[in-house]
C-alpha cells in the first residue's frame, strides 16, 4: 500500500467540534491555527484521493462547514485538493 506525506490546512466554523477528529486521526503534527488546524503527517493508502475524501468526510461528520486545503505527496508526485475536488498535480521536488 503506498505512502502518502500530507500537508493540509483545516478550518473550521466550530474548531472545538472537529478538534477530536483532528487528535484522532493525527496523533502527532498537528498545529493549531486561528480557526482552524495545520496538519503534517503521513498514511497509508491506495490513492490520495481515497485518503482526502476519507479524511474530509470523518471532519464533516463532527461540522459540516469544514474546508480542507490537502497537498498529498507519494512517489514523487504532488496531489492538491480543496475539499472534495482535485486542483492537479505536479512533480514533486
Amino acid at each position: 500500500m503506498p505512502s502518502f506525506h500530507l500537508i493540509a490546512d483545516v478550518s473550521s466554523n466550530a474548531p472545538d467540534r472537529v478538534r477530536p477528529v483532528v487528535t484522532r486521526l493525527f496523533p502527532t503534527g498537528v498545529t493549531e491555527t486561528p480557526g482552524g488546524f495545520h496538519i503534517e503527517a503521513g498514511l497509508e493508502g491506495d490513492s490520495a484521493r481515497e485518503l482526502n475524501r476519507m479524511v474530509l468526510s470523518e471532519l464533516r461528520r463532527a461540522e459540516k462547514r469544514t474546508r480542507l486545503r490537502a497537498a498529498w505527496t507519494s512517489g514523487g508526485t504532488i496531489e492538491r485538493f480543496f475539499d472534495y475536488v482535485p486542483k492537479g498535480s505536479r512533480p514533486a521536488g
